[in-house]
């Protein structure tokens, strides 16, 4: 009787992408990608469909982002292992991603190698960073004023994020399934606990700790 395989779920908004590390993955003795999914609203649809073994989560894509895609999953099951395979470098995303419940952050500039090992740790019950995530992580201890990664809740970074990509009070709200009143409430949180009293200042505070792209300088 054949071993009983490990299924995975990808979610990534770029099918290219999804079939690359489909093909990488299936490579590997015991593991079959069961799912995939472009968007974390039907991530958390299939996830309760295909009950898979590991998830692999991309965070930036269009509606529900993979932060709050990760939370919801693992509001609805407690022992969901996630992996994160992201573009972000920041390590500011890879807190909030463990916060929310992920159980590794890999970063795709990572070879192959790094995801592969992540994979199997995760599913071994360990906590898996890429070696460039744990060398952010040290140097945003050196940083003087509040970090975002250290005083911000998943959701406030949620709204946080979605506020510096122009998106209005109605957008977020739409989003995230909450009333315009409490992404209003949550934006002045945000600003408090960053120290911050205006957009503008917001704003650069998210460049210097490097939340928001600058274009052609930051993929």
């Amino acid at each position: 009787m054949a071993a009983a395989r490990t299924k995975i779920m990808l979610v990534d908004d770029h099918a290219i992408v999804r079939e690359g590390y489909r093909s990488l993955l299936q490579k590997q003795p015991g593991l079959q990608v069961v799912a995939e999914a472009g968007d974390g609203a039907e991530a958390y649809r299939l996830y309760k469909e295909a009950t898979p073994d590991l998830v692999i989560m991309d965070l930036t894509m269009p509606g529900l982002s993979g932060i709050e895609a990760v939370k919801r999953i693992r509001q609805w099951d407690h022992a969901a292992r996630i992996l994160v395979f992201t573009m972000h470098q920041n390590v500011a995303y890879a807190v909030q991603a463990i916060r929310a419940g992920a159980k590794g952050y890999v970063t795709k500039s990572s070879p192959p190698e790094a995801l592969l090992s992540a994979v199997f740790d995760v599913l071994k019950g360990r906590t898996a960073l890429s070696p460039d995530i744990d060398h952010e992580l040290a140097l945003s201890r050196l940083a003087g004023e509040p970090q975002a990664l250290d005083v911000l809740t998943p959701r406030e970074f949620e709204v946080l994020r979605m506020l510096l990509a122009e998106k209005t009070t109605d957008e977020i709200a739409e989003t995230l399934h909450v009333s315009p009143k409490t992404v209003a409430n949550t934006r002045y949180l945000i600003k408090s606990k960053l120290s911050v009293t205006s957009d503008i200042e917001l704003v650069r505070l998210a460049l210097r700790q490097r939340l928001l792209a600058v274009p052609g300088i930051d993929a």
